[in-house]
């Protein structure tokens, strides 16, 4: 094969490989993708374990999305169960529903006093909209004020501090937007038109989409040992700033470890998911048989604890959107754009906060604009 005449896509996870399956089925060229760890997937990896439980190694990933294109896309590769994601949290000792919404309300608060808050509510905010935590505070009457200050302290300041490691006023709004109050008895953590979970895992699919005649996957392989080599168009999925070697400093990221723990019982938790606000260091505890019903005499929980990445030591989960970081990516976006035929993409080369369907759909836009 003549190197140059190959596209190379850097990272096998879901980003990586929709844009290699595409430049492989659509333009019919060859394509190789590496990655540096020992699998493909990246952090959607799962597996199943000795018990028969399937795994997600690197922390719960439920599907979900509003885009026909997107689903549609995924289809060819998998058929996803009808898993709609709940989410529980200890508020007070009271196992509850999270975002906090008007079951949560009657849960936490005697009933004449939750009657009288959700018709304040209603009196003010649109039935089923989502309001910000922040945004909520600013109301002037005093029974919405002593909810906003309880949901403010019991959801949202211990979690937002554990998560992210700072305050919530110094965490941007796009992020605070994620953890509304949500005026609806809907318990369902998304209110996307498809969600589930695919049926052989996310690994099967990531496999899938890459088992083509166009593709070859290289494992265990940094991109530095290549950068030398002539391609066609580079693909670059990882960090932005590794990429040119940290010339502006570091873009800090949060990272996340899981405490794996195997349990001799049938269920640990009442749910896939159960958040720990206000309680114990770590932010909450997965519980996986939950996403593909999976039986066994035993069950795997993880708890997850929040740190802030250190190179060398950890693995980027999650950039931290401020106006400052914000900055310094756009530095080294500008030098991105002088560069020919080198295209960052993923949650690490775009410093954004990707679900998986906006990672998919990212790739799915830059494959149809390098077409035209």
């Amino acid at each position: 094969m003549e190197s140059s005449n190959i596209n190379l896509v850097v990272g096998a996870g879901f980003s990586g490989a929709v844009i290699a399956n595409l430049i492989a089925t659509e333009l019919n060229e060859e394509v190789l993708v590496i990655d540096k760890k020992d699998h493909i997937a990246g952090n959607c990896y799962d597996y199943r374990d000795k018990n028969g439980i399937m795994i997600h190694k690197y922390g719960s990933h439920i599907f979900h999305t509003k885009s026909e294109k997107v689903w549609n896309y995924l289809k060819q590769f998998t058929d996803f169960n009808t898993y709609m994601h709940k989410v529980v949290g200890i508020l007070d000792g009271i196992e509850t529903h999270i975002p906090f919404n008007f079951n949560t309300l009657y849960d936490v608060f005697p009933q004449t006093l939750a009657q009288r808050l959700e018709q304040k509510l209603l009196d003010i905010f649109e039935i089923n909209s989502k309001v910000p935590i922040l945004e909520f505070q600013k109301q002037d009457d005093d029974d919405l004020k002593f909810l906003a200050n309880y949901v403010y302290e019991k959801i949202f300041l211990h979690y937002t501090t554990k998560q992210w490691g700072v305050s919530p006023e110094e965490v941007d709004g796009a992020v605070t937007a994620r953890v509304p109050v949500y005026l609806s008895k809907d318990n369902r953590y998304f209110q996307d038109k498809y969600q589930g979970i695919p049926l052989d895992g996310y690994t099967k699919v990531v496999e899938r989409i890459l088992d083509h005649k166009n593709i070859k996957i290289k494992l265990n392989t940094d991109y530095k040992d290549l950068r030398d080599k002539c391609f066609k168009r580079v693909f670059y999925t990882g960090p932005i700033d590794e990429f040119y070697n940290y010339k502006f400093g570091q873009l800090p990221y949060r990272s996340v470890y899981f405490k794996f723990e195997t349990y001799d019982k049938e269920y640990y938790q009442s749910n896939a998911c159960v958040n720990y606000p206000c309680n114990y260091d770590f932010t909450r505890i997965h519980e996986y048989k939950y996403y593909l019903d999976d039986k066994s005499d035993k069950t795997v929980i993880a708890k997850e604890y929040s740190e802030f990445f250190e190179l060398g030591k950890n693995e980027r989960y999650y950039p931290i959107p401020n106006d400052e970081n914000t900055k310094l990516y756009e530095k080294y976006l500008e030098e991105a754009k002088k560069a020919e035929n080198i295209y960052f993409l993923g949650r690490l080369g775009d410093y954004k906060y990707y679900d998986m369907d906006k990672a998919i759909l990212r790739a799915i836009e830059l494959f149809e604009e390098i077409k035209k």
